[in-house]
């Protein structure tokens, strides 16, 4: 194993947009950040104080989940990391059987941990935890669009109860009195949990000002587990501030394109707004490509190269929560996910061949199929374009590029023209 130098910080992530989002927030708050796809197989350059490890476990079976978080805590520890930070959804993605619960407890065991905690409040996107229910902007979690995600339809608002029933250990509460009173209260509220046999809790945050109350007080946690909000508030614990230094990339350059497979309400709503605006976009009919792939996926580049040159295209299979579950009731849910998800990353990395250098990804499970399908290993982290989505810069199998990997939720309508407005 080849190891880097000493990190401050190691994440874990379970997948390649979150990993991203976590990585944007601690740039922001002065770190030197890379993100390594997968596990790390070279050393990292001098000079990184944090190393997100992507991760595409959030909805693979539990026990592989397991297997890949613990091979990147063996190299994180390896690195002699002072922290662990397993990143997760800020809408907290699970099913009964996890993956967060049996991840988070495999890493406590791993590192003799017997406490921890778990947020996924990222206020700066509506993300919010109030008495352990988690909320989507003004609604509880159950009333928003994850109550129709095809993998993991969250149901249930409240986070005690949903990591409960993925959990060994006892699962408890800090709630918004502890933490509105400041780092000492939250020490005395753990130690009350731990005489209470709690072995985690779940932590109440309504703003930023929350978070960063929060922080001091997980100083020497050996693991925290949190959405990228937690990040706003963890580098001071090492000394660090905000600089723009952190977040310096190289020039852009070569044509621009998207690719979308997420089916959120945001991301439609993006497709929807490039698409009014006169953008040149194409959907991607999964049944088609079940029927003839190749074929499809030739003829969508053909239409894309003759468009490139004069602007950026989207290439898409957002759709609306009725059109994905008929297309699931032919195909299968998962059968028709992996379809989709080979296809947009065949049809990035053609984008790439046809001279694409600034590429925007959006949906998790659709970035992790398209930087495995370039070759990306490592991303230099740069400046934010919206809350939990930066602008990178990655050595693809062919050629250096500026990716931007959003989560399906993330981003204000008109993302698309804004992260290109800001490249350049």
């Amino acid at each position: 194993m080849n190891t880097p130098t000493r990190l401050r910080l190691g994440c874990i992530a379970d997948d390649f947009t979150g990993a991203t989002d976590l990585a944007n927030n601690l740039v922001r708050a002065g770190m030197r950040v890379v993100q390594s796809i997968g596990v790390p197989d070279t050393p990292l350059a001098a000079g990184v104080d944090a190393l997100v490890v992507a991760l595409k476990s959030r909805t693979v079976a539990a026990a592989e989940a397991v297997a890949q978080s613990l091979a990147a805590l063996r190299w994180l520890r390896a690195a002699d990391a002072q922290q662990i930070y397993f990143k997760i959804c800020s809408t907290f993605d699970s099913t009964p059987q996890g993956n967060i619960g049996p991840v988070a407890e495999a890493l406590m065991d791993a590192l003799g941990c017997d406490f921890s905690i778990a947020t996924p409040a990222f206020p700066d996107n509506g993300r919010t935890v109030f008495k352990g229910y988690l909320f989507v902007g003004d609604g509880l979690l159950h009333e928003s669009g994850m109550r129709d995600h095809p993998l993991t339809p969250m149901t249930d608002s409240n986070l005690v109860r949903v990591l409960q029933a993925q959990c060994r250990r006892r699962v408890g509460l800090i709630d918004h009195r502890a933490v509105a009173a400041g780092a000492a209260a939250v020490r005395a509220r753990i130690a009350e949990l731990r005489t209470q046999g709690v072995g985690i809790a779940i932590v109440d945050a309504v703003d930023n000002d929350d978070l960063l109350r929060l922080a001091p007080a997980l100083q020497g946690m050996a693991l925290v587990t949190a959405g990228s909000g937690l990040a706003i508030g963890l580098p001071a614990n090492w000394g660090f501030q905000p600089s723009a230094q952190a977040a310096a990339l190289p020039p852009p350059s070569g044509l621009r394109a998207i690719v979308s497979g997420s089916c959120s309400q945001a991301t439609h709503a993006q497709v929807a707004h490039f698409i009014a605006g006169g953008g040149a976009a194409l959907a991607l009919d999964p049944l088609r490509l079940a029927r003839d792939h190749a074929d499809t996926v030739g003829e969508v580049l053909a239409w894309a190269e003759e468009h490139l040159p004069a602007q950026p295209v989207l290439v898409y299979s957002t759709a609306e929560p009725a059109a994905v579950a008929a297309t699931q009731a032919q195909l299968g849910a998962l059968d028709a996910g992996a379809l989709v998800e080979q296809a947009l990353a065949e049809v990035a990395r053609g984008l790439v061949e046809r001279g694409v250098r600034q590429l925007v990804v959006a949906g998790g499970e659709t970035s992790g199929a398209v930087v495995q399908s370039l070759g990306i290993r490592q991303m230099q982290i740069g400046a934010q374009i919206d809350p939990g989505v930066p602008w990178t810069h990655a050595k693809s199998a062919l050629g250096p590029l500026h990716l931007a990997l959003k989560s399906g939720n993330f981003g204000g309508v008109d993302f698309f023209h804004q992260a290109f407005a800001q490249l350049a």
